[in-house]
């Protein structure tokens, strides 16, 4: 039973071990400790990267990798990481760029924006800059290969 869900369970883990070291990352790169990291999207290392690279890795373990369910996972990864470092990413910036946009419009014609919109908080950072995605990547690979080992699954 271990055997056939060691990808979900490796999975799992990569995800979650990848948003508590988020926070500790950011405390070494900024000083301040803030566990909303553990929460956050975006940032060091990437948990839809380190998710999905465990889940494939596993999957090719368990099941082969000249198996179709990895080559599945595979290209499931593939767009997931796209999406991550590319598509969210720049969300993110569109985000930013609207948000000074507005701010500059209503600094320079004086005009009050009283609708709620204007002053919505939106999170500005969705996706991951590539080293995030390389992190997540590492992580994800190193972590299903040393819990496979000690398992005995290869």
């Amino acid at each position: 039973m271990l055997h056939n869900l060691f990808p979900l369970w490796i999975a799992l883990c990569a995800n979650i071990l990848a948003q508590v070291i988020k926070p500790f990352i950011y405390y070494y790169r900024s000083g301040k400790f803030d566990i909303h990291y553990t929460i956050a999207c975006g940032g060091f290392p990437s948990s839809h990267t380190s998710t999905v690279t465990a889940l494939s890795i596993a999957v090719g373990l368990v099941e082969g990798f000249d198996s179709t369910l990895f080559a599945i996972t595979s290209v499931f990864s593939v767009i997931v990481i796209y999406d991550a470092v590319n598509v969210r990413y720049y969300a993110g910036k569109n985000i930013q760029l609207t948000q000074q946009l507005v701010s500059d419009l209503a600094e320079m014609i004086k005009l009050p924006l009283d609708d709620p919109i204007y002053h919505e908080k939106m999170k500005q950072v969705l996706g991951h800059r590539m080293i995030e995605a390389v992190g997540g990547f590492v992580l994800g690979a190193v972590l299903t290969v040393v819990v496979a080992f000690i398992l005995g699954l290869f």
